[in-house]
């Protein structure tokens, strides 16, 4: 971990459940190698994701994060900065 490392919790709001949003995030996610954190369902139409990392790699998720994968509706994104956590080591789906 970095000093110029920022954490987010998001929440996003739509058609975002049943359309495999976490499993594309989760793909999307490889690619930026600094990325940590989390998301998972967190009811009928929202996930909630922490994502953590460089700040170039955590505004490029977030971004991802406004739109998601074609089959999905983004209608609304809460996005909150948080302290950074020493125990996220990977980007993983959570159930």
């Amino acid at each position: 971990m970095s000093n110029d490392e920022i954490a987010y919790h998001v929440i996003v709001e739509g058609r975002v459940t049943g359309v495999c949003f976490r499993w594309a995030a989760l793909d999307y996610a490889k690619d930026l190698s600094s990325l940590r954190g989390y998301i998972r369902n967190s009811s009928y139409d929202q996930v909630e994701a922490v994502i953590q990392g460089s700040e170039t790699h955590v505004e490029l998720m977030l971004n991802w994060l406004r739109h998601g994968p074609s089959s999905a509706r983004v209608d609304n994104i809460q996005i909150n900065r948080q302290p950074i956590s020493e125990s996220l080591e990977t980007f993983t789906v959570k159930a």
